[in-house]
């Protein structure tokens, strides 16, 4: 099956304004019905949680309809799905959480292909608790990470691998399976950060031997907020500091204040948007764009599946385009994502020139593509790449014509006198 990316695109108003989005990995469009999930839930009617008024039940079914989406959308179930401000925040949350049981003569071991919010708070967790920090380095020619390194970090005494799913900046995609069964035989719990990965494919959590995972829907269309999904199992190992009269079930003992409910029915209206952008298969004609329905007896993880498959399929094809055309500028462009499994995310410094340069000269071209570090600062560190780096990446609603004009936007600012 296909997407068909024109009736994709047609649900994003923002793409009408004539520019083409390659600012993905730091953030998405938003299409309609996200926002009007949003609007319907706040203008309600809407209170506080509760079983007696409409306002009450409507808040009720909010979290529901939430936990069962990211239930459906990572491979847990929906009693492991934790809502948070940012995947930042609950990171911090969570090493507050893990870190309380930590002991000196502990060890953890961090990666440099992260991002700072999968680094900074573990790091400041292990000098509180006097816990040892071991390194995954990264291999300089593949741009991936070095598993020689990895098992040398390793030991009976460590407690947490903390590891990127794909790295923000390089694309690169470690193979997380394999650390994950190394960390477990050791006794160690996976934190892995899928902020990245999960805005290119389906995530089965379990599958990937991740105890904790976290991502964030507004990097696939949806809202800004946070999602940590575990096993229930392991989240009721964990004692987080809370107020008295709050709820002690799991996972609603890691959540909060209040919910932020309208935030909520965005982020699961993203997760049904996702599931609908290839609606074919059992019994249906492919291509016929998020606009149809879902259909009844298909459950929306095999959507969900289908959807994520023809995304990959797409983005595949538009990265293979662009980095064509890249090669094709010749050495006057040096791409520094190198790995051979990796997201549609391209790094790259362009030879002699100013990086925000480039950036504001694509812009005024009708071309988003941001400059920076992109607060991967172990990364920018241990490859010792220029900072600040031209980055793009792609998403659902790019098409060949923004691939092109990105080209031509880079030649062109090439043929200018530096």
């Amino acid at each position: 099956m296909a997407i068909d990316v024109a009736a994709l695109r047609a649900h994003f108003p923002s793409l009408t304004q004539g520019f083409a989005f390659f600012d993905g990995p730091g953030g998405t469009q938003t299409p309609v019905p996200v926002a009007e999930a949003i609007a319907r839930t706040m203008t309600g009617p809407l209170s506080n949680r509760g079983a007696v008024s409409a306002s009450e039940r409507n808040a009720e079914r909010a979290v529901a309809e939430f936990r069962a989406a990211y239930a459906d959308l990572l491979g847990v179930p929906a009693s492991g799905v934790v809502h948070g401000r940012s995947a930042t925040q609950l990171t911090y949350d969570f090493s507050r959480h893990l870190a309380k049981d930590w002991r000196a003569g502990d060890e953890i071991v961090l990666s440099r292909l992260d991002h700072d919010a999968n680094v900074r708070p573990w790091l400041q967790a292990a000098e509180r608790a006097g816990v040892a920090v071991r390194w995954i380095g990264i291999d300089d020619a593949t741009t991936e990470l070095d598993l020689d390194s990895y098992e040398r970090a390793l030991s009976p005494r460590t407690r947490l691998v903390a590891v990127t799913a794909a790295s923000n900046v390089l694309g690169t995609r470690p193979p997380l399976r394999r650390i994950a069964d190394l960390a477990h035989e050791v006794g160690a719990l996976v934190h892995v950060d899928g902020v990245h990965y999960a805005a290119h494919h389906l995530v089965d959590v379990p599958a990937l031997g991740a105890d904790l995972f976290v991502c964030s829907p507004y990097k696939f269309l949806g809202p800004h907020c946070g999602v940590l999904a575990g096993s229930p199992d392991v989240l009721e190992t964990l004692a987080p500091d809370k107020l008295l009269p709050s709820t002690d079930t799991v996972p609603e003992r890691f959540e909060f204040g209040t919910l932020p409910y309208e935030v909520l029915a965005g982020a699961t209206a993203a997760v049904d948007f996702l599931a609908a952008m290839d609606p074919g298969g059992e019994g249906g004609e492919g291509g016929a764009g998020v606009r149809d329905a879902a259909r009844p007896g298909v459950s929306r993880r095999k959507r969900l599946r289908r959807s994520l498959g023809s995304l990959h399929a797409h983005e595949n094809a538009l990265r293979a385009r662009m980095e064509e055309g890249l090669r094709a500028l010749g050495d006057a462009v040096t791409v520094h994502s190198k790995a051979a499994d990796r997201t549609p995310t391209v790094l790259m410094t362009l030879e002699g020139r100013d990086a925000l340069e480039a950036q504001a000269h694509l812009a005024a071209r009708g071309v988003v593509a941001p400059a920076g570090s992109f607060y991967a600062y172990e990364v920018f560190a241990a490859l010792k790449l220029p900072d600040p780096s031209l980055r793009v990446g792609l998403a659902p609603y790019n098409d060949a014509e923004d691939v092109d004009r990105l080209i031509d936007a880079l030649s062109s600012f090439l043929a200018t006198a530096a």
